[in-house]
C-alpha cells in the first residue's frame, strides 16, 4: 500500500469498515509510515473535536482552518 490509498482507506478504516486483507495491508503501512499515522492522528483529532466528520457539521471558519492546516502538514 502506497501512501495515496492509505489516505484514500482513513474513513473506512475508522469506521471499521475495510476488508480483512486491505485493513491488514493499511496497519502494515501505519506501522513503517511515520508520515500516515501522523495523518491518522491529526483525522483522529479532527474528530474528537468535532464529534464528526462531515462537511455539513463543520462551520465555514473551522473548514477553511482545517484545509489551511492539512495544506501546510502536506508541504512539509
Amino acid at each position: 500500500m502506497d501512501c495515496v490509498e492509505f489516505v484514500e482507506l482513513v474513513t473506512e478504516f475508522l469506521e471499521g469498515a475495510l476488508p480483512e486483507e486491505d485493513e491488514q495491508r493499511f496497519i502494515e503501512h501505519l506501522a513503517a509510515c511515520s508520515g500516515c499515522e501522523r495523518y491518522l492522528d491529526q483525522f483522529r483529532q479532527t474528530i474528537a473535536a468535532t464529534g464528526e466528520l462531515t462537511p455539513d457539521s463543520i462551520s465555514p471558519t473551522a473548514r477553511q482552518q482545517l484545509l489551511t492546516a492539512f495544506r501546510d502538514w502536506q508541504r512539509q
